[in-house]
């Protein structure tokens, strides 16, 4: 009665079901990863942007230097 329905989506529903199924790995692996392994130093993080805006101009230089000895210091 139903001869040529029951074999599911076909080709493409296959391939689409196979990213489907990559895809939902590969977020469950980086997601393991990214807990697994911290990415940056709280620390060096706030002495990079230290730097950026020291290169930007928006300090001085003694202002550069009072806020990189008070990170120093903690």
């Amino acid at each position: 009665m139903f001869h040529g329905f029951g074999y599911g989506m076909g080709l493409w529903g296959g391939v689409a079901m196979l990213l489907f199924w990559a895809a939902i790995v590969a977020l469950g692996v980086w997601f393991t990863k990214s807990l697994a392994s911290p990415s940056t130093d709280k620390g060096n993080s706030a002495r990079a942007i230290l730097d950026e805006r020291y290169a930007q101009g928006e300090l001085s230089r003694e202002e550069y230097q009072a806020i990189k000895s008070d990170l120093n210091k903690g």
